[in-house]
């Protein structure tokens, strides 16, 4: 089974989601990815690249990369997995050093697209102790298939995250 695994802003492709999907025994895509130097644009273009030559099985999203999952997910209706995902980029990246105003732009554009997507196919975790996303309640909203760990913050790490994909994917 093929996951693409997609990290999250200043992240690394061996995340905690990524690390756990490999103990699995899945076969794990997971390109590092400059959030910074390349504009969402060309990020959602060469993940369409990855995903159209690697035809995963299932994708998983981790914070910002949970937004790039939900952007894939449009058109391929392929279940999709969001670990504390971040659905307000335009709003959050800036807290986090992220310093590219037409990217923020460009994420505000992007944020239109989540309407078409099928969220019947899509699943979350998320931590209720968050100390980057203050709008879980948002992803609550969207997604109807959404696990909340009350004790959980953003890090996948903490997060039963073993648990959770074993139950989804199958």
């Amino acid at each position: 089974m093929k996951i693409l695994n997609i990290h999250g802003y200043k992240g690394s492709a061996e995340n905690s989601a990524c690390l756990v999907l490999e103990e699995m025994g899945f076969d794990v895509i997971s390109p590092q990815i400059d959030y910074d130097a390349e504009s969402p644009e060309k990020i959602l273009d060469n993940l369409r690249k990855i995903f159209t030559e690697n035809k995963p099985d299932y994708i998983v999203g981790t914070s910002l990369g949970g937004f790039f999952a939900l952007l894939l997910s449009i058109e391929s209706e392929i279940p999709t997995i969001l670990v504390s995902p971040c659905l307000l980029p335009f709003v959050t990246l800036s807290d986090l050093g992220y310093n590219n105003d037409s990217g923020e732009f460009e994420f505000a554009e992007l944020f239109r697209e989540l309407s078409k997507v099928n969220f019947q196919n899509v699943y979350a975790i998320i931590g209720e102790q968050d100390e980057i996303i203050s709008y879980h309640k948002l992803t609550k909203v969207l997604v109807k298939n959404c696990t909340a760990i009350s004790d959980g913050k953003h890090s996948g790490a903490t997060l039963p995250l073993k648990e959770f994909f074993g139950e989804l994917i199958k």
